[in-house]
């Protein structure tokens, strides 16, 4: 590899690039809490409805035991997302701008075309999820419901005029939200603290069992989110620190803290999914609840408490309302790093939404509830297929001393990022022949 095709003349998310300040002086914990942000808002697309699908089945299923696929996901993206940071904080570009100035026109033509199919799919999820969220709480139908959605494109407006930190704000607060629920279900399921401990240690059943594995993969395509390399790389340059290696490196270790510990709480909101389904469903033998209405449905009779469901369908609400402003940012990175076409905030989120829209609305019209499900997990391919073309390019940089200098990825690290990106993509292929077996 090489330097730089082309010199970076314009900044990534340019109305919020460098505009909140990092705290000068000696106070760590000042300046943590300056840096504290992007990794809530990434951590959003580790808990988003796509993951909600293959967490309650894994439950249900098969108990605890794919707790520990959940684990080795969650590290996996803690290294992803550092390397996305790393690339943003030193090259002071985002994922799709680095891309351009690498490869070929064709070649990131075909790059940026991919990113936006991915993230119409994650769109997609949201939508639904969010959708089905209204149907539950409020006796909605789903198909009203997904109209309905339209609503957050004017949320996501009114934030962006405010500020990237209310952006934040707003992201967090629906994280705690979210952590509320399902520290309030997790009290009424009283789960076995020894077989959810137990359940984070791999089992070799895992690979054994062909059921369990397929699930198990699903759960890895669920949370290493395409989008989120994309997102990371360019939201990370919101903060003013110095351009000077020392500051980068002052940037990459505060940032990298921030990334780490939303991830965490990440890990615990995604493992609370699926431990509730196994201290309810599958501690009753109900192997077959599967889908996301029928665990809503079976909470109150099986925890006794009205408010459980309510709760479970509040967490949903806020996690498809959360992952839609997120997926919203990464779509203008991508447009925006790929072909430099700039368009107004809310336009891009009306287009975007309407891609998804579409297809919601005609699937749920023609099959109803059970139809939607199954776009849903179609959505989770589609992420899974691009997947390998956000995560390739992002290792290549990072390891290119020619690119990076002497932030560039170690030898041992370098080693195990393609090790994690070869995983992934060896388990996103299988997910994929099995779905169009």
């Amino acid at each position: 590899m090489s330097k730089w095709k082309f010199e970076r003349t314009n900044n990534s998310l340019p109305e919020v690039y460098s505009s909140i300040s990092v705290t000068q002086g000696k106070n760590k914990w000042k300046k943590f809490l300056a840096f504290l942000g992007p990794g809530l808002m990434v951590a959003v697309g580790y808990m988003d409805p796509g993951n909600w699908a293959t967490d309650i089945e894994g439950g249900a299923r098969f108990g605890y035991t794919l707790l520990s696929v959940i684990l080795i996901s969650n590290i996996f993206a803690i290294f992803l997302q550092y390397l996305s940071l790393k690339l943003g904080i030193v090259t002071n570009r985002d994922l799709a701008q680095a891309c351009k100035d690498h490869y070929s026109k064709p070649t990131a033509f075909i790059l940026w075309i991919l990113a936006e199919i991915a993230i119409a799919a994650t769109d997609l999820a949201e939508v639904i999820g969010s959708a089905i969220a209204i149907h539950l709480l409020f006796g909605i139908p789903i198909t009203i419901g997904i109209i309905i959605t339209v609503i957050d494109v004017f949320i996501l407006l009114l934030l962006q005029n405010r500020g990237f930190r209310y952006i934040e704000a707003f992201v967090g607060g629906l994280i705690f939200i979210i952590s509320f629920c399902f520290v309030y279900n997790l009290l009424l399921a009283q789960p076995e603290i020894g077989a959810v401990l137990n359940g984070l240690i791999p089992k070799v059943d895992i690979i054994q069992n062909a059921d369990m594995l397929y699930i198990g993969i699903g759960i890895l395509g669920a949370t290493v989110m395409p989008h989120n390399l994309y997102l990371h790389s360019s939201i990370v340059q919101t903060r003013a620190y110095g351009k000077d290696n020392i500051s980068k490196k002052e940037a990459i270790k505060y940032a990298t803290l921030d990334s780490t510990i939303s991830l965490l709480l990440a890990f615990f909101i995604n493992a609370a999914i699926l431990i509730l389904a196994a201290a309810t469903f599958h501690k009753n033998e109900l192997y077959e609840v599967t889908q996301i209405e029928d665990a809503y449905k079976m909470l109150e009779p099986l925890l006794g408490a009205s408010l459980a469901p309510t709760f479970f369908a509040i967490a949903l609400l806020a996690a498809g309302q959360n992952s839609t402003l997120t997926g919203t940012l990464s779509g203008q990175i991508v447009m925006e790093g790929f072909i430099n076409l700039k368009i107004k905030p809310w336009a891009r989120r009306l287009i975007t939404r309407l891609i998804a829209i579409i297809p919601a609305l005609i699937v749920s019209i023609w099959m109803g509830e059970r139809g939607t499900d199954r776009l849903l997990i179609f959505s989770q391919v589609i992420l899974s297929l691009q997947l390998s073309f956000a995560v390739i390019p992002l290792v290549l940089f990072t390891s290119d001393k020619d690119k990076m200098g002497e932030f560039a990825n170690s030898k041992i690290l370098t080693t195990f990022v393609w090790s994690i990106a070869l995983i992934i993509i060896s388990f996103n292929l299988y997910m994929l022949s099995g779905f169009i077996r």
